[in-house]
């Protein structure tokens, strides 16, 4: 695995400390705060190492910003183990105060009665470009102090099917699409069902909330807006992996009191894999001028 891949591995793998007591480590992500997906992610695989089967749905609330100079301790209750489900509470903390919960459910394979939604005909990803090169279409855009931030690589491949640029919105129908995965292949020696689901809720997060905004001709970079994750569900339907193509379409379906609805599904060889729910904090504030 590239390092980038391998730093994602060893960021979703949590040291044990004690019983149902696990420590995940911090990265400067998004800026300032702790990315909202490492913590979906290192929750996520907290329970599951508590688990004897897959995760099928995720409830979470972001209660405060994250350090991220500091590692995070993920505590997790065992509320129920049944023959279908199993269900955990996990919290995370930061310097003594819970900074994030979450109610994970989990549950084995089981034949049943299948439907789906048709997947959105989309152009496919190799005849797109990836974010690495569209950033680099942009770069004269992108104040001097933020560029090395702006322009280093995710530990993820993105390849947008309607690329915007952040510095530049303008008001546009309220949905996004995107196709992601890891640089390289995970590696057999931690090729889990937990890590790859893991690491879809990593990614989950990207872009998600910002779908709300995209009406309003904003982005995540506009001065006058405030925003932040404050919820954030994910339901897992089906198997599959982080590695290979997966296409991420979203759509909101309302912004009100500061607050955007926004909706997304993952799809992967023509099968729906995973859906999410978000609800961001979009609130427009006054700027200081001198």
């Amino acid at each position: 695995m590239n390092a980038l891949t391998q730093e994602l591995v060893e960021l979703l793998s949590l040291e044990k400390l004690e019983e149902n007591i696990f420590r995940g480590q911090s990265r400067n992500l998004v800026g300032k705060r702790v990315f909202g997906g490492q913590v979906l992610g290192q929750a996520l695989r907290a329970a599951s190492y508590t688990a004897d089967r897959p995760a099928h749905s995720l409830h979470a609330y972001f209660l405060y910003g994250g350090d991220i100079n500091a590692p995070i301790i993920y505590e997790v209750d065992r509320l129920r183990d049944g023959k279908s489900f199993a269900s955990r509470q996990v919290r995370a903390i930061q310097h003594g105060r819970t900074i994030f919960t979450a109610m994970i459910s989990f549950a084995g394979q089981e034949d049943g009665l299948n439907y789906q939604i048709s997947e959105p005909e989309l152009p496919a990803p190799e005849s797109l470009k990836n974010e690495a090169e569209l950033k680099k279409q942009m770069v004269e855009f992108v104040p001097e102090n933020v560029r090395a931030s702006f322009m280093r690589d995710r530990h993820i491949e993105i390849r947008p099917i309607n690329p915007s640029n952040p510095y530049q919105p303008q008001p546009e129908a309220p949905t996004y699409a995107h196709y992601l995965r890891t640089h390289d292949p995970i590696a057999p020696e931690v090729d889990e069902i937990s890590l790859h689901q893991a690491i879809a809720a990593f990614y989950s997060d990207f872009t998600l909330m910002t779908t709300a905004l995209r009406p309003h001709g904003l982005s995540y970079l506009s001065p006058s807006l405030q925003c932040a994750s404050i919820d954030h569900a994910m339901y897992f339907h089906k198997p599959f992996r982080v590695d290979e193509w997966m296409l991420y379409d979203m759509d909101a379906t309302v912004s009100a009191n500061s607050r955007g609805l926004n909706f997304g599904r993952m799809w992967q060889n023509g099968q729906l894999v995973c859906s999410t729910t978000q609800e961001g904090l979009i609130r427009l504030r006054e700027i200081e001028t001198q």
